[in-house]
């Protein structure tokens, strides 16, 4: 082992890895800043240059964007009070407080330092699991492998934030997306539909920039403005370094927690750094400068949401087990290199494990010294307005999109799947799973048919480590039954509207038209895959048809229970009608002469319809109540008809996000037509001024260098742009 940790160690001593390692640093501090980007983005963005390289050199470049993300997301953070990403948001809370009182640079230090440290805690965590987990994962055979990837998908949908259903559903989903094309043990083609195309299956980098990255830009593209009252990068490095060094326990406990959180399928950073944030409350004396710019309140928190993706990669590439989206796409990057995870890599690539924790552990180094050194010109790109971001972002990734198979139909299956990602994001649907299940669809059919042609029936259950596996696929489970039964009995015989019916920041159509409309569609999704994989081969068919069959079950309880929600809130909805209506009726009699009707109404009549407005708020999710006045814009013929209280129809964020994939669209029709150059100086300008309302010198600027550098990229990289029907014809 020393011998392999030191090979790799003078292999990234070698100038192009160094090269790669830099590249994915800077790209990987650039996206963090950016908000709703982050890790997932990076990966995705940076896997179509991985093409045509060496294993080792194309996992530096993604390593290397991986280990910083969460570095440069604390500047927007500290000095904006806008988080880059979900786990930035536990430094915002000390950060900026820390910030406004003219201390920026002591919370930026404690923070990079930190972030720095909880890279190296989490390498070295890698380092030991390797020794550890080695005579485990050497015992594994196939049935053990089968399990591990019903595992990945089931526990990072039961242990996901939120409806678990939904997760597991999704997780389903992308089984299903997984299976489209040769089957691994007939090479029968599935679902394909007749296509060429679809016969080589759906790339990875189509589906995961898709459903994450595409579906991300819609929702935020409607940001015009861009954070303008940053404060002051005043105050002292030095402070911050020595005060720093007094917090060595709590660097040390939240990168702790860091890895377990990252070993944990589906947790991720946001929960490890909450955690580590909880653990810094709970072991501190004096707990009231927490929230105030207590600098306990940042070191835990950094250091635990940089070791989370260090700990993500052990259960990735020991079991094959992705407990996160870009370490997903990480794994399915080694198996296009044909290199599998568990026994295969330990015994055949040792030296590239190593490679990776020494890879992570420098990047981290790096990133930290990076940011101490462009901190003002970081800081500066988070003012920009996301809507301006969002033109170039979709270029880039729909060019990154197009490396994979060099046909525009990836294009068209990355924008389709972006509809999809945003349809699952603003009803409530975790997309984790959805692509963890992708990318495992393939290595659990050929696990499972090696398993059934090695044993007699189900013999293969009685494994030890199978046993085990399925104890763990099966104690999340019913731990979550036994929360839901008993939330239920404290409950009573009423739904929790809070619970059920609440809106959610990160899925405004959850509980609405919408998230009923896509409990349906996926019904027919998976009711349709059964029809269609019921004319394969006995071989070809027997997974899709196990799949389709638990997918119907799921949506099906999915699409009752939006129903039921429905039904509650309509009859919520009625009661407060009649009662609001029985008032307004009443106000003209309740009037003294000379008076109106709204100075007439009795104290007690306007509390009690207040109230009753109130509780149908709350069971639907919307306000209907005012500070103002008991049923303040309410007509008494819109409270007689029922109203409409079960969520919102229609938002003008989603206005503007289909009006988004609409550019989106015709930005590939011109391609197909023109070409990607052509495309580019059309699509640019015109999204620019109409959509983000850029002045035109902005948009002059910004249309010359992204041609500039598109013309460029294909002499500096091995990259092709797209070529369109003109072209062909001239």
């Amino acid at each position: 082992m020393l011998d392999s940790a030191l090979a790799a160690l003078a292999s990234l001593a070698d100038p192009s890895m160094l090269l790669m390692l830099l590249i994915g640093v800077v790209s990987g501090l650039v996206m963090g800043l950016i908000p709703g980007l982050g890790g997932t983005a990076a990966v995705a963005i940076l896997l179509p240059v991985t093409f045509g390289m060496e294993p080792a050199s194309a996992l530096a470049l993604l390593i290397g964007a991986l280990a910083v993300v969460h570095t440069s997301d604390t500047v927007s953070a500290v000095l904006l009070g806008a988080p880059g990403s979900a786990s930035a948001s536990v430094t915002m809370l000390d950060g900026y407080a820390m910030a406004r009182k003219g201390q920026a640079k002591r919370a930026l230090s404690l923070a990079f330092l930190s972030s720095m440290a909880g890279g190296i805690i989490g390498a070295i965590g890698l380092t030991l699991a390797i020794p550890l987990a080695r005579p485990l994962v050497l015992s594994f055979a196939s049935p053990e492998l089968f399990m591990l990837t019903v595992l990945g998908v089931a526990l990072a949908a039961v242990l996901s934030r939120g409806n678990v259903i939904k997760g597991l559903t999704a997780g389903l989903a992308g089984l299903l997306v997984g299976m489209i094309g040769t089957a691994p043990t007939t090479a029968e083609e599935r679902f394909t539909f007749g296509s060429l195309f679809l016969g080589d299956g759906l790339s990875l980098v189509a589906v995961a920039l898709g459903i994450f990255g595409l579906a991300e830009i819609a929702s935020r593209a409607s940001q015009r403005r861009g954070d303008k009252q940053s404060v002051e990068v005043t105050g002292g490095w030095g402070s911050g370094i020595r005060e720093w060094l007094g917090h060595w326990s709590q660097v040390l406990r939240g990168g702790l927690i860091g890895i377990w959180a990252g070993v944990l399928p589906g947790v991720g950073a946001t929960a490890g750094t909450w955690l580590a944030y909880g653990q810094a409350v709970a072991t501190a004396k004096d707990k009231r400068k927490f929230g105030k710019g207590d600098p306990r309140g940042i070191v835990g928190p950094e250091s635990a949401n940089n070791s989370v993706e260090a700990g993500d990669l052990i259960p990735t590439f020991l079991f094959g087990i992705p407990g996160g989206v870009p370490s997903a796409m990480l794994l399915g990057m080694l198996l296009t290199y044909g290199i599998q995870p568990g026994p295969s890599i330990i015994n055949e690539h040792l030296d590239l494990m190593y490679m990776i924790i020494w890879a992570f552990a420098i990047a981290s180094v790096l990133g930290a010294l990076f940011c101490f050194m462009t901190v003002r010109p970081l800081s500066s790109l988070t003012k920009v307005p996301f809507s301006i971001l969002a033109a170039g972002l979709v270029v880039i990734m729909l060019l990154g999109s197009f490396q994979d198979g060099g046909q525009l139909g990836d294009l068209w299956v990355m924008l389709l799947l972006g509809v999809a990602g945003w349809v699952l994001k603003s009803t409530g649907f975790p997309r984790a799973p959805f692509l963890i299940g992708f990318v495992l669809a393939i290595p659990m059919e050929r696990y499972y048919f090696l398993t059934d042609s090695l044993y007699e029936g189900f013999d293969w259950m009685l494994r030890p480590g199978t046993m085990v596996f399925i104890a763990i696929l099966v104690l999340p489970i019913l731990w979550n039954v036994f929360k839901w039964f008993r939330a239920r009995r404290q409950l009573g015989a009423d739904d929790d509207p809070k619970s059920d019916s609440a809106p959610d920041a990160e899925a405004p159509l959850k509980n609405s038209v919408w998230s009923l409309g896509a409990a349906a569609v996926l019904l027919v999704v998976f009711a349709g895959s059964l029809v269609l994989s019921s004319s394969y081969s006995p071989d070809a068919k027997l997974v899709p048809q196990l799949v389709g069959w638990v997918g119907v079950i799921m949506s099906l309880v999915l699409l009752l229970t939006e129903i039921r929600t429905r039904k509650q809130a309509v009859a919520a909805s009625h009661r407060v009608s009649v009662d609001a209506t029985a008032y307004l009726s009443e106000q003209p009699a309740l009037a003294p002469a000379g008076g109106t009707a709204a100075q007439a109404g009795s104290d007690s009549a306007g509390k009690h319809v207040a109230m009753a407005n109130q509780g149908a708020a709350g069971a639907s999710g919307t306000s209907t109540g005012s500070s103002d006045g008991p049923i303040r814009g309410l007509s008494a013929a819109g409270l007689a008809a029922g109203g409409s209280t079960w969520g919102p129809k229609w938002t003008a964020d989603a206005s503007f996000a289909l009006r988004t994939f609409a550019w989106m669209g015709g930005f590939l029709i011109l391609t197909a037509l023109l070409g990607y150059l052509a495309a580019i100086s059309i699509f640019l300008p015109a999204f620019l001024l109409i959509v983000a309302r850029a002045k035109l010198k902005t948009t002059i600027i910004y249309t010359i260098v992204f041609f500039v550098l598109m013309l460029a990229l294909p002499s500096l990289l091995p990259i092709d742009l797209p070529q369109g029907l003109l072209a062909l014809w001239l």
